[in-house]
């Protein structure tokens, strides 16, 4: 297993606070997949306005942090150093559960097609063992 620390996620992507949403990675091979973690806070920005009442980690931070762990994946490619990855689109997403504080999220991207800077991630984000989101990825390197 290749483990990467915070400090070493920063060599490879080029996201920082308070939009970095990885935490440390578990296991990835270059080019085909990346395993991650967010540990989610209380102490999130976001907590403040969604919901007050009942924080709930916006689902589209999910995507977010499914989308940087795959840029982990690609970008620690050697011919994709010092690139950036953005959204190329998002399919066939869906929230299956709710990601709160104290949430240990399971971040993990699988690459399941490439050509050329175009590619195509399958991404689970999971708390506990149990699917929170499920999406394709599409992502193109700039």
């Amino acid at each position: 297993m290749k483990h990467l620390d915070i400090n070493q996620i920063k060599e490879i992507i080029p996201h920082r606070h308070p939009f970095l949403l990885v935490d440390y990675i578990e296991d990835y091979e270059p080019g085909e997949y990346a395993v991650g973690y967010k540990c989610v806070s209380y102490r999130e920005e976001f907590f403040a306005g969604h919901f007050p009442q009942e924080p709930v980690m916006p689902g589209v931070l999910t995507v977010e942090a499914l989308a940087q762990v795959g840029a982990v994946a690609i970008l620690s490619m050697e011919e994709y150093k010092g690139k950036t990855a953005y959204f190329g689109g998002i399919k066939s997403c869906k929230f299956k559960g709710k990601i709160v504080p104290g949430d240990k999220v399971r971040l993990e991207t699988k690459i399941i097609k490439r050509r050329g800077p175009v590619g195509v991630g399958e991404a689970i984000a999971s708390v506990d063992g149990k699917t929170a989101v499920i999406a394709e990825l599409t992502f193109m390197i700039g």
